[in-house]
This record gives structure tokens, C-alpha cells and sequence, in this order.
């Protein structure tokens, strides 16, 4: 009965441990930088260090990103206008996800 108490008191770190984890600046930076992520769908994104990224779906896009506050950001032209969003990592997949609750998961590319 004790050994059983033991296990249902770890428990919840067990399940804590695994599944999504918000990752901050830092992490995001570690994440991304010199990284290329798929997504469902076939499109792919590349992170470079210099900060630029380009997106490839159908045909290439090229935009910035930067780390501000513990959150990814993006611009693409023509736009001047950055979108930002939480980062959270589980294993090889990336999720993203918008203001609105939105959600887009991307897995690293070998």
C-alpha cells in the first residue's frame, strides 16, 4: 500500500513532464536559430541566425523573425506589421500558437 501511495504522489510530475512546454526567449532563440521546421501540408520554413526566414509553399516567401518578450514574432513584406506567438516544444515539434488560440505545429526537418 505504501509503494502504491508513493507512485500516485510522483504521478502528476510524470505527467507533467511530458506533452507540450512553453519555452522562453532564450529557448525560443535555441529552437529556431539555423533550424528548418515542416508543416502539415508539405509547406517548410527555414529560422537563420541573421534573423531572416523564408517560408516554402509552392514557391518561397521571405520575412524576419525576431524573439521579443518570451514570444516568436514575425514580418513578412509588405506587411509592417509583426504577429507574435507562444512558443511551446515537445520533442521535435514545434507549436505555435496565435493571439486567437490558433494553433500550427511544425516538426523539425533532418
Amino acid at each position: 500500500m505504501r509503494r502504491f501511495a508513493l507512485i500516485v504522489a510522483f504521478w502528476p510530475g510524470v505527467l507533467m513532464a511530458e506533452g507540450f512546454q512553453r519555452l522562453t526567449g532564450d529557448e525560443i532563440l535555441e529552437a529556431l536559430s539555423g533550424r528548418k521546421l515542416n508543416y502539415e501540408g508539405g509547406a517548410s520554413q527555414t529560422f537563420e541566425p541573421s534573423m531572416h526566414t523564408q517560408y516554402f509553399s509552392g514557391g518561397p516567401s521571405a520575412g524576419i523573425w525576431a524573439v521579443q518578450e518570451d514570444q516568436y514574432c514575425s514580418l513578412w513584406p509588405p506587411s509592417d506589421l509583426w504577429a507574435c506567438y507562444d512558443i511551446e516544444r515537445n520533442g521535435d515539434m514545434i507549436r505555435f500558437i496565435g493571439k486567437g488560440g490558433d494553433i500550427t505545429d511544425g516538426v523539425y526537418a533532418e
